[in-house]
């Protein structure tokens, strides 16, 4: 089967996402560009983009997709007593630039490690700029410790990556982001795709159909665009301890 190729005009329509191929799961389309239209549209459509150095730009919408419900973040009760008295502290669109490339960086393994291009550096910064785009990050101090990047549409949420220079990092920042979430009231939280770590914190896999129709729902709601700063405030790390999962939706 030859994969779609997009066409030049960033409003231009991705193919029905029900063509995406089985193998590769949810492999869509190729080419197009980076650009903010293109993204946004994707991502409304459960569509994201996934590819390494030297490859066209490639469209993904596997089938099933890894959602986390705010509400069911799970932080093990071990993790949850450390934290009692962790001194970090999160905060949200302070650092941008720093949390994508500390994700460029880290190493994953099972993964393509050059997926976070310079390009998709590049796009991903024009977004944050435009106020579609957001971190939230954790700090030993001044020190960023961890961190979290995606994409803001109505009221969904679509991860991109985290990271963690200490361990546990990355978790603050997931739970971090979805306390804050869950109070503004957005209930879920794309993780595109599956592995034993995003399970263990609570990711479920969605069929695509089902995760679409929120998608739907949810982006078409509206929330003004901008920097996440001021609104998402201060939040100590601390906080997180006596979080428990709503396991009534997991």
């Amino acid at each position: 089967m030859r994969l779609p190729m997009l066409g030049r005009d960033p409003h231009s329509p991705f193919p029905p996402v029900q063509s995406a191929l089985i193998e590769p799961d949810g492999l869509l389309a190729m080419g197009g560009d980076l650009s903010p239209a293109r993204l946004l549209n994707a991502y409304r459509h459960g569509i994201f983009p996934w590819f390494s150095q030297g490859e066209p730009i490639l469209w993904w919408s596997p089938d099933p997709r890894m959602v986390f419900r705010t509400a069911s973040v799970r932080l093990s009760s071990r993790f949850r007593r450390r934290l009692r008295g962790s001194t970090w502290h999160v905060q949200a669109d302070t650092a941008f630039d720093e949390v994508i490339a500390a994700c460029a960086r880290i190493p994953r393994r099972g993964e393509r490690g050059t997926w976070i291009t310079g390009s998709m550096r590049a796009a991903y910064g024009e977004l944050h700029r435009l106020g579609h785009a957001h971190s939230v990050e954790v700090f030993d101090g001044p020190r960023l410790v961890g961190g979290i990047y995606g994409v803001a549409s109505g009221r969904m949420f679509f991860g991109e990556s985290m990271f963690s220079l200490e361990s546990g990092g990355s978790k603050v920042a997931l739970g971090a982001l979805a306390h804050r979430l869950l109070e503004w009231g957005w209930p879920l939280i794309d993780a595109q795709v599956g592995n034993p770590h995003l399970c263990s914190l609570g990711a479920e896999p969605w069929p695509r159909e089902i995760f679409l129709g929120h998608v739907a729902e949810l982006t078409a709601q509206t929330e003004p665009a901008g920097p996440w700063t001021t609104r998402f405030g201060t939040l100590p790390a601390s906080v997180l301890a006596d979080r428990q999962p709503d396991e009534r939706l997991s």
